[in-house]
Protein backbone atom coordinates (compact mmCIF):
# COMPACT_ATOMS: atom_id res chain seq x y z
CA UNK A 1 0.00 0.00 0.00
CA UNK A 2 1.03 3.48 -0.84
CA UNK A 3 2.18 6.07 1.83
CA UNK A 4 0.09 8.21 -0.69
CA UNK A 5 -3.80 7.65 -0.58
CA UNK A 6 -4.01 9.39 -4.16
CA UNK A 7 -0.68 7.80 -5.97
CA UNK A 8 -2.16 6.28 -9.25
CA UNK A 9 -2.75 10.26 -10.07
CA UNK A 10 1.37 10.65 -10.41
CA UNK A 11 0.98 7.94 -13.43
CA UNK A 12 -0.35 10.35 -15.12
CA UNK A 13 1.99 13.25 -15.03
CA UNK A 14 4.50 14.09 -18.28
CA UNK A 15 7.97 12.21 -17.46
CA UNK A 16 10.67 14.20 -16.84
CA UNK A 17 13.18 15.81 -19.17
CA UNK A 18 15.76 18.19 -20.15
CA UNK A 19 16.71 20.09 -23.55
CA UNK A 20 20.10 20.11 -24.44
CA UNK A 21 22.69 20.31 -27.17
CA UNK A 22 23.59 17.04 -28.80
CA UNK A 23 27.10 15.92 -27.69
CA UNK A 24 29.51 13.65 -29.48
CA UNK A 25 28.73 10.60 -27.47
CA UNK A 26 24.85 11.09 -28.65
CA UNK A 27 25.63 9.52 -32.63
CA UNK A 28 24.54 5.70 -31.31
CA UNK A 29 21.29 6.30 -29.15
CA UNK A 30 20.29 9.25 -31.89
CA UNK A 31 20.48 6.82 -34.77
CA UNK A 32 18.69 3.93 -32.73
CA UNK A 33 16.20 6.48 -31.50
CA UNK A 34 15.54 7.31 -35.53
CA UNK A 35 15.19 4.00 -36.48
CA UNK A 36 12.40 3.83 -33.78
CA UNK A 37 10.41 6.06 -34.58
CA UNK A 38 10.66 6.29 -38.11
CA UNK A 39 11.32 2.96 -39.51
CA UNK A 40 14.01 1.87 -42.47
CA UNK A 41 12.75 3.64 -44.88
CA UNK A 42 13.50 7.01 -43.29
CA UNK A 43 17.09 7.22 -45.43
CA UNK A 44 15.21 7.44 -48.56
CA UNK A 45 13.03 10.74 -48.01
CA UNK A 46 13.46 13.73 -50.24
CA UNK A 47 15.05 15.72 -46.90
CA UNK A 48 17.20 13.22 -46.67
CA UNK A 49 18.94 13.92 -49.80
CA UNK A 50 19.87 17.56 -48.39
CA UNK A 51 21.23 16.20 -45.13
CA UNK A 52 23.09 13.58 -46.44
CA UNK A 53 27.28 14.75 -46.31
CA UNK A 54 26.34 17.87 -44.16
CA UNK A 55 27.01 19.16 -40.33
CA UNK A 56 23.78 20.77 -39.01
CA UNK A 57 23.62 24.63 -38.63
CA UNK A 58 25.97 25.30 -35.54
CA UNK A 59 24.28 24.88 -32.47
CA UNK A 60 20.99 23.28 -33.40
CA UNK A 61 21.19 19.73 -32.89
CA UNK A 62 19.36 19.25 -29.63
CA UNK A 63 18.23 16.45 -27.81
CA UNK A 64 15.57 15.43 -24.52
CA UNK A 65 16.65 13.38 -22.11
CA UNK A 66 15.03 11.48 -19.15
CA UNK A 67 15.47 11.66 -15.71
CA UNK A 68 18.64 8.59 -16.04
CA UNK A 69 19.90 10.86 -18.70
CA UNK A 70 18.59 8.57 -21.81
CA UNK A 71 18.13 9.97 -24.83
CA UNK A 72 14.29 10.02 -25.50
CA UNK A 73 13.98 13.00 -28.42
CA UNK A 74 16.17 14.52 -30.84
CA UNK A 75 15.48 17.43 -33.39
CA UNK A 76 18.40 19.25 -35.99
CA UNK A 77 18.39 22.10 -38.07
CA UNK A 78 20.58 22.44 -41.67
CA UNK A 79 21.52 25.30 -43.68
CA UNK A 80 19.79 25.49 -46.80
CA UNK A 81 19.42 27.70 -49.93
CA UNK A 82 15.51 27.88 -50.07
CA UNK A 83 15.64 28.54 -53.97
CA UNK A 84 16.66 31.81 -55.37
CA UNK A 85 15.50 35.31 -55.46
CA UNK A 86 17.13 37.50 -58.55
CA UNK A 87 19.77 35.27 -59.15
CA UNK A 88 20.56 35.27 -55.56
CA UNK A 89 20.02 31.88 -52.93
CA UNK A 90 17.60 32.52 -50.36
CA UNK A 91 19.36 31.35 -47.12
CA UNK A 92 17.12 29.43 -44.65
CA UNK A 93 17.26 26.52 -42.15
CA UNK A 94 15.41 22.88 -43.18
CA UNK A 95 13.86 21.24 -39.48
CA UNK A 96 14.47 17.85 -39.12
CA UNK A 97 14.25 14.59 -38.51
CA UNK A 98 12.44 15.07 -34.97
CA UNK A 99 11.97 12.15 -33.20
CA UNK A 100 10.81 10.65 -30.01
CA UNK A 101 11.07 7.44 -28.22
CA UNK A 102 7.82 5.85 -29.19
CA UNK A 103 7.15 4.73 -25.93
CA UNK A 104 6.73 8.47 -24.56
CA UNK A 105 4.48 9.80 -27.55
CA UNK A 106 2.04 12.78 -26.62
CA UNK A 107 4.20 13.36 -23.74
CA UNK A 108 4.92 16.85 -25.12
CA UNK A 109 8.88 15.97 -25.55
CA UNK A 110 8.55 16.75 -29.59
CA UNK A 111 6.74 20.04 -28.51
CA UNK A 112 9.39 20.73 -26.69
CA UNK A 113 12.17 20.54 -28.89
CA UNK A 114 10.38 22.27 -31.87
CA UNK A 115 9.39 24.91 -29.27
CA UNK A 116 13.33 25.39 -28.06
CA UNK A 117 14.72 25.08 -31.93
CA UNK A 118 12.47 27.59 -33.15
CA UNK A 119 13.63 29.81 -30.24
CA UNK A 120 17.23 29.33 -30.43
CA UNK A 121 17.11 29.55 -34.55
CA UNK A 122 15.94 32.95 -34.22
CA UNK A 123 18.15 33.53 -31.28
CA UNK A 124 21.02 32.76 -33.68
CA UNK A 125 19.63 35.27 -36.61
CA UNK A 126 18.27 32.82 -38.84
CA UNK A 127 15.76 34.40 -41.21
CA UNK A 128 13.53 31.21 -41.94
CA UNK A 129 12.82 27.68 -41.19
CA UNK A 130 11.44 25.34 -43.83
CA UNK A 131 10.14 21.49 -42.84
CA UNK A 132 8.32 18.47 -44.20
CA UNK A 133 5.44 17.67 -42.49
CA UNK A 134 1.92 17.26 -41.44
CA UNK A 135 0.53 20.60 -41.45
CA UNK A 136 -2.07 20.13 -39.19
CA UNK A 137 0.46 19.12 -36.02
CA UNK A 138 3.30 21.98 -37.39
CA UNK A 139 0.40 25.00 -37.89
CA UNK A 140 0.85 25.34 -34.24
CA UNK A 141 4.27 26.38 -34.28
CA UNK A 142 3.74 28.76 -37.04
CA UNK A 143 4.29 26.92 -39.96
CA UNK A 144 2.37 27.04 -43.04
CA UNK A 145 2.78 26.57 -46.99
CA UNK A 146 1.90 30.22 -47.40
CA UNK A 147 5.37 31.39 -48.98
CA UNK A 148 6.76 27.60 -49.92
CA UNK A 149 4.23 27.53 -53.53
CA UNK A 150 7.33 28.50 -55.78
CA UNK A 151 9.66 25.76 -53.93
CA UNK A 152 10.80 22.46 -54.79
CA UNK A 153 12.67 19.59 -52.83
CA UNK A 154 14.64 16.91 -54.63
CA UNK A 155 12.56 13.94 -55.31
CA UNK A 156 8.93 13.34 -54.66
CA UNK A 157 7.39 15.18 -52.52
CA UNK A 158 3.78 16.71 -51.64
CA UNK A 159 3.56 20.58 -51.86
CA UNK A 160 1.13 21.11 -49.15
CA UNK A 161 3.60 19.47 -46.72
CA UNK A 162 6.59 21.98 -47.45
CA UNK A 163 6.21 24.47 -45.28
CA UNK A 164 7.88 27.63 -43.50
CA UNK A 165 8.42 29.93 -40.82
CA UNK A 166 9.67 33.34 -41.17
CA UNK A 167 11.31 35.19 -38.28
CA UNK A 168 11.71 38.36 -40.57
CA UNK A 169 8.41 39.07 -42.95
CA UNK A 170 8.35 38.08 -46.39
CA UNK A 171 12.14 36.52 -46.16
CA UNK A 172 10.65 33.66 -48.94
CA UNK A 173 8.80 36.29 -50.79
CA UNK A 174 9.80 35.09 -54.61
CA UNK A 175 12.02 32.46 -53.81
CA UNK A 176 11.41 30.16 -56.09
CA UNK A 177 13.20 26.87 -57.58
CA UNK A 178 14.75 24.02 -55.44
CA UNK A 179 15.99 23.98 -51.74
CA UNK A 180 19.30 22.85 -51.46
CA UNK A 181 21.78 21.95 -49.23
CA UNK A 182 23.98 24.82 -47.91
CA UNK A 183 26.09 23.47 -44.82
CA UNK A 184 29.06 22.85 -43.60
CA UNK A 185 30.05 19.99 -45.48
CA UNK A 186 30.74 16.08 -43.04
CA UNK A 187 34.29 14.66 -42.74
CA UNK A 188 34.57 11.70 -44.85
CA UNK A 189 34.08 9.59 -41.89
CA UNK A 190 31.49 11.05 -40.54
CA UNK A 191 28.75 11.04 -43.63
CA UNK A 192 25.87 13.24 -41.20
CA UNK A 193 26.45 10.59 -38.48
CA UNK A 194 28.59 12.19 -36.45
CA UNK A 195 28.60 15.70 -34.66
CA UNK A 196 32.06 17.59 -34.32
CA UNK A 197 32.44 18.91 -30.77
CA UNK A 198 32.02 22.72 -31.47
CA UNK A 199 28.88 22.21 -32.93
Amino acid sequence: MSAFPHSGAFQSFAPFFTIEAEAPGDVPAREALLDAAMGPGRTRKSSEAIRRGRLPAEGLSLVARDGLGRLVGTVRLWNIAAGSRGGDAVPALLLGPLAVDPALKGSGIGSSLMRRAIAEAAWRGHKAILLVGDPEYYERFGFSAAATGALAMPGPFEPRRLLALEFLPRHLHEAIGLVEAAGRLAPESAVDTELPAAA
